[in-house]
């Protein structure tokens, strides 16, 4: 039997135990590690800012590397001219989209087997497609549901679709950062705010399964 709270139960326990870890100093935090990487100065800030952004989609290390306060203060620090601004939307949705495929395949290649309902139909990609516009809000969202896509074996296509809708909404990010740059680095940094999503990812999730239970 498949549960819905799986996903967000291994989530909220994934952020937990790292936190446990970091606060014990038994692993040092992702922001100490990103900023020695920075500090050091060894590779170019676009490429600095790929491999920010493909840390914090990729699903569960996404909680280790506070990625996008890194690439919030690398857009800051950036001149905002025309050029900069379309070169930093697109390396961040590079890097996305590469992180989605890797969710993607990941969840096709690990939990298909499990997973009932992991036949592809015409109908369960177009619940799919809808369930993709709500997830792209956050990047972590975006790498469960990519996950979870997989595992069911969905159509491949919707990971490519997530990158030419990044186009606008990264365009977006850059810009509104560029003019918002205090507001939105307190934003970026918030764990508070992911342990809440997850948290009510959690309880709708037990709901259904609940309810799942019930007419079972």
């Amino acid at each position: 039997m498949k549960y819905y709270s799986t996903l967000p139960l291994t989530a909220l326990i994934v952020i937990i135990g790292l936190s446990v870890l970091i606060e014990y100093s038994i692993v040092p935090s992702g922001s100490e590690l990103l900023t020695m990487l920075r500090n050091a100065d060894t590779m170019p800030i676009y490429w600095l800012l790929f491999l920010i952004i493909l840390l914090e989609a990729i699903i569960y290390v996404g909680f280790y590397f506070p990625g996008q306060f890194f690439a919030v203060i690398i857009v800051v620090i950036g001149e905002s001219t025309l050029g900069s601004i379309v070169n930093l939307t697109l390396i961040m949705v590079a890097a996305a989209t590469l992180a989605s495929l890797i969710n993607y395949s990941l969840g096709r290649y690990f939990l298909a087997n499990r997973q009932a309902n992991s036949i592809e139909s015409e109908s369960s990609n177009s619940i799919e497609w809808r369930k993709l516009l709500p997830a792209m809000i956050h990047i972590n969202a975006l790498a469960f549901f990519m996950f979870n896509h997989g595992s069911k074996k969905g159509s491949r296509k919707i990971v490519w679709a997530s990158g030419l809708i990044n186009l606008p909404y990264y365009l977006f990010l850059v810009v509104a950062t560029s003019l918002l740059s205090e507001q939105v680095m307190k934003i970026a940094e918030s764990t508070f705010l992911i342990v809440a999503l997850v948290s009510l990812w959690l309880g709708v999730a037990m709901f259904f399964d609940w309810r799942k239970y019930r007419a079972s």
